[in-house]
């Protein structure tokens, strides 16, 4: 399995932005684990959520002195369509659920098995893609260390037959992560359970302090007007984000707003074989409309894009059916753009409704409170600053790194 290199992170840096006594903690946890070799195993090194966590984590947890090393599975286009349908299931889908998948994810887990770094004290183990990595090691009689499963997904409502299988992998671990209570299914038992939710790297590309002439750039490039409201959601082309959905309701605001503006941007991610099918059932319902960009990193829409894209909305859109948490939410919170999100998952942990933005359960509601927002700027701009307090104080990566720290001290 490839190892991932990150660029290497200052401590310091972050001071001006999360002080010295948030510095102070996190050295404080580390001291904790001094001399400790740390592993973190994902699906993917980019285009996703939990690669973008690894990127700012691991290099932190090196600068810390946590020796701390990133590797990325390998798989076949049929893992990676097997571990799609997995991912659906356990958010509660009703999917195909075969012993020739289980082979299929078996026999890939096999294989990732025997390129496994040796040596860590600690494994940290990202979502179902990976999971099954742990029973061949145990199998083998090579497990080492104290293993760590950390599910990103909302696990609240599950499909049984996927949730069962995946259970008898995930119960040989130490320990299990849950975004939030909510997320842990009451059948589940054997690992020690923790609750950590996600968190943003304030100094990346794509939330670090952007002029507005690098915004205007921008726009310009992908010729969005900028002197025209614009409603803008970050997710992948996934059923899940319900892109669908999102073209609905900025219909109906663009009945009453004609001069509206809608930018879709996703990031095409190699182990999400379903996001092309998405954005060409997406791409068709957009009818042709000139006033609706879909945009991704194919059009070579990166972090500095979706960070200036983020800050010229009017309003940002999270408009998920299920959510594990939703990184775009804080994202666009910590730039002060007021959010719209779907009533469902990890977005509730940041949208308290109708104070530092909006919770709604249909297309309707959904374009009432875009209306009401785009009509009232004051409104705006107070709900963006209580959203960008609540970022600080709650999701910034500094706490995440603590209370993992916290954690895996707690397993030795």
């Amino acid at each position: 399995m490839p190892s991932v290199p990150v660029p290497q992170r200052k401590l310091d840096d972050f001071i001006e932005i999360l002080g010295e006594r948030a510095v102070e903690r996190v050295r404080d946890a580390a001291a904790r684990l001094d001399g400790a070799r740390m592993l973190h195993v994902n699906s993917t090194a980019y285009g996703g959520g939990v690669a973008e966590l690894l990127l700012t984590q691991v290099a932190l947890l090196n600068e810390l002195g946590v020796d701390t090393t990133w590797q990325v599975i390998e798989g076949t286009d049929a893992f990676f369509s097997v571990t799609k349908f997995a991912h659906n299931g356990l958010q509660g889908s009703v999917v195909p659920w075969t012993e020739d998948m289980t082979r299929v994810y078996e026999a890939q887990c096999e294989v990732n098995a025997a390129g496994l770094g040796e040596g860590f004290d600690f494994v940290v183990i990202h979502d179902p893609q990976p999971a099954g990595v742990l029973t061949v090691l145990e199998r083998e009689g090579r497990r080492v260390g104290k293993w760590v499963w950390r599910c990103h997904l909302d696990l609240s409502e599950t499909y049984a037959p996927v949730w069962n299988y995946f259970a008898g992998h995930a119960a040989r671990y130490d320990a299990a992560v849950f975004t939030m209570n909510d997320f842990v299914p009451e059948s589940f038992s054997g690992p020690q359970i923790f609750i950590i939710p996600p968190s943003i790297d304030p100094l990346s590309a794509k939330n670090q302090w952007m002029d507005p002439d690098t915004v205007y750039e921008v726009l310009h490039h992908f010729g969005v007007q900028w002197n025209r409201p614009t409603i803008t959601q970050v997710s992948r082309f996934d059923p899940a984000k319900d892109p669908l959905g999102v073209i609905d309701a900025y219909r109906l605001v663009k009945r009453e707003l004609p001069e509206v503006q809608l930018v879709m941007i996703a990031s095409m991610a190699h182990d999400d074989p379903e996001g092309w099918h998405y954005l060409e059932v997406t791409e068709r319902h957009r009818a042709g409309d000139p006033d609706i960009y879909l945009l991704s990193n194919v059009q070579g829409v990166g972090n500095l894009e979706v960070n200036a894209f983020q800050r010229e909305a009017a309003v940002v859109l999270q408009k998920s059916l299920r959510e594990g948490f939703g990184l775009t939410v804080s994202e666009a919170m910590w730039k002060g753009t007021p959010v719209v999100g779907g009533n469902v998952g990890g977005i509730r942990l940041q949208i308290e409704n109708g104070v530092n933005g909006y919770l709604v359960d249909t297309v309707e509601e959904c374009a009432d409170r875009i209306l009401s927002l785009l009509g009232d700027p004051d409104e705006r701009a107070r709900m963006g600053k209580l959203g960008h307090d609540r970022v600080k104080e709650r999701f910034l990566t500094f706490r995440e790194i603590e209370d993992l720290l916290s954690m895996l001290a707690s397993l030795r």
